[in-house]
């Protein structure tokens, strides 16, 4: 239909049909996007008003969604699952990367090899990769060493990204590639890749981990930004060590060792304080 032609009668018989799905969300982006569309089609003389905004307040409210999650006992059948994935050893290395960083998704598809550094054991990322436009650093545990030398053993000169598509190796890895191989291993509604950072976030609070350790390494904004600046330089050999453990627990996990059981193998008789955690990592 010509833009000129379609109304709000016509949008909103299309979103309905959405919405009955029940895909609330989906319906209310399109909605945006046809008002990206209807607007664009005005500046360049094409359209003289935006329809979609006479349907505000027409569709149901998408409800906020928190991204789905393994709890702690449910990680030693994951971990175990993941251990003999039979589909490509690229995505079962995304996966398990994913799981030790805690990374966002999107930050782990699109790295490059020139952001590790072998020598420090760091991955740096640039403010432009991350969400919060702030440049993150990421200490790598010696498990996730072992993940990145054998990448990099099999790594094509030409390939800038670790995770390359697997079509178009100039690419990085679709968006959708580890959601998909969850999908496969049964974990549909059950996993996402974001949702191993609330995997570790809750057992590691649990633990006793100082928050404001946790909160850096999962690089959510601080809103003081002297403190930002502080924190991210004076923190590091911590975050060193709490990845560390992390790498640990999940090789642990990985055997069917709980998390309270991982802490007594270390601490058979004492409250573990926060302190002792990072003591035996010295």
């Amino acid at each position: 239909m010509p833009i000129t032609k379609i109304n709000a009668v016509n949008l909103l018989s299309i979103l309905r049909k959405i919405e009955k799905r029940g895909t609330l969300e989906t319906a209310h982006r399109i909605l945006q996007t046809c008002g990206q569309v209807f607007r664009y089609a005005i500046v360049t003389g094409r359209a003289e008003r935006d329809i979609s905004a006479d349907l505000r307040g027409a569709l149901k409210p998408a409800v906020q969604r928190h991204h789905s999650h393994l709890k702690d006992t449910e990680l030693p059948e994951f971990l175990q699952k993941l251990e003999i994935y039979d589909g490509s050893d690229l995505t079962r290395h995304a996966i398990q990367l994913l799981a030790i960083t805690f990374v966002r998704t999107n930050e782990l598809r699109k790295a490059t090899w020139d952001e590790i550094n072998w020598a420090t054991c760091t991955w740096s990322i640039s403010a432009e990769r991350m969400k919060m436009k702030k440049p993150h650093m990421v200490p790598l545990s010696r498990q996730a060493m072992d993940i990145l030398k054998d990448l990099e053993s099999r790594r094509v000169e030409a390939n800038r990204y670790i995770f390359q598509n697997h079509i178009n190796p100039e690419k990085c890895m679709s968006e959708n590639t580890i959601l998909y191989a969850l999908y496969r291993m049964g974990y549909h509604s059950r996993a996402t890749g974001h949702g191993f950072r609330a995997t570790a976030s809750t057992i590691l609070n649990e633990l006793g981990f100082r928050s404001d350790l946790i909160e850096l390494q999962l690089a959510h904004r601080e809103k003081n930004e002297v403190r930002a600046a502080y924190n991210h330089a004076e923190y590091l050999p911590e975050r060193f060590k709490m990845m560390q453990w992390w790498a640990d627990y999940l090789d642990a996990a990985k055997q069917g060792v709980t998390v309270l059981d991982f802490k007594k193998q270390l601490f058979p008789e004492t409250e573990v304080t926060h302190a002792q955690l990072f003591a035996c990592y010295g």
